[in-house]
């Protein structure tokens, strides 16, 4: 008896997990083809391209200033055991622009627009917006979703390149000023060993990263049900499995990327 209830349980879950995969598959081909498709809605593209860009520039700053910071002094902590002080302008570099600029703001963004895109569909999922568009002869997918998906597809890499910028500044600012390098040294030991397809890589990165953050908010709010309590749930997933998979897409990019 109780070898057939847990393969019930495992089947069940199974089952579930397959089931739900095609339904995100199916939502993603909706979704590509309403941002292929007319009609389009530029106010709209516009007004989230505001939301997911420029209201995320505050938070992108602070996380990457910070992180080029405590890099340079951990670098710092650790170099110096080697004597291999003059390594710490290219890790930063690199580390920032390869990884930490795009990773960290997909994250930060995750945490602020996910969370809101989903809380958003939601809403309007359980008080039935979305099916008095569909009355109205308005594509929901069209009209919600893929201005939402196309807007951060568009802002996250934007977002990165300023956040690499500001990150190696910081860095930068922590070297000189407090662990007393020479700053010609620094810039041109950056400017040496910083190549193209470090910064492009990234920029790569970050468009997947705001592919799928915007693609787990609008999935997750879009099919959300139970009043208040779905919403909430709904806020959830979506923050939780975009981090999830902005982590491991992370690592299949950079072993796409960088496979030597």
């Amino acid at each position: 008896m109780f070898v057939i209830r847990f393969i019930e349980f495992i089947g069940f879950h199974a089952l579930d997990m397959v089931s739900s995969l095609g339904r995100l598959g199916v939502f993603i081909m909706q979704t590509c083809r309403a941002i292929i498709s007319p009609p389009w809605y530029p106010k709209q593209f516009l007004v989230q391209l505001l939301n997911v860009g420029y209201l995320s520039l505050p938070v992108i700053g602070l996380t990457a200033i910070f992180s080029g910071m405590v890099l340079a002094l951990q670098s710092y902590t650790g170099f110096s055991r080697f004597n291999a002080e003059n390594a710490i302008a290219t890790v930063v570099v690199l580390s920032i622009t390869r990884e930490l600029g795009p990773v960290l703001a997909g994250l930060m963004v995750a945490g602020r627009v996910g969370a809101a895109m989903a809380a958003e569909l939601g809403t309007m999922r359980v008080t039935e917006q979305i099916d008095a568009l569909t009355t109205l002869s308005t594509n929901p997918m069209q009209y919600l979703v893929a201005p939402r998906v196309l807007a951060a597809l568009i802002s996250l890499p934007i977002l990165v390149l300023i956040a690499d910028i500001i990150g190696v500044m910081g860095g930068y600012v922590v070297s000189i000023y407090q662990l007393d390098f020479n700053a010609s040294n620094y810039i041109s030991q950056t400017i040496h060993f910083l190549e193209a397809r470090d910064v492009i890589s990234g920029l790569i990165k970050a468009a997947v990263f705001g592919f799928i953050i915007a693609l787990m908010g609008c999935y997750h709010g879009y099919n959300s049900k139970g009043g208040a309590a779905g919403v909430g749930q709904a806020t959830t997933n979506a923050v939780v499995s975009a981090s999830i998979l902005i982590l491991l897409f992370n690592y299949a990019l950079t072993a796409l990327l960088f496979d030597r």
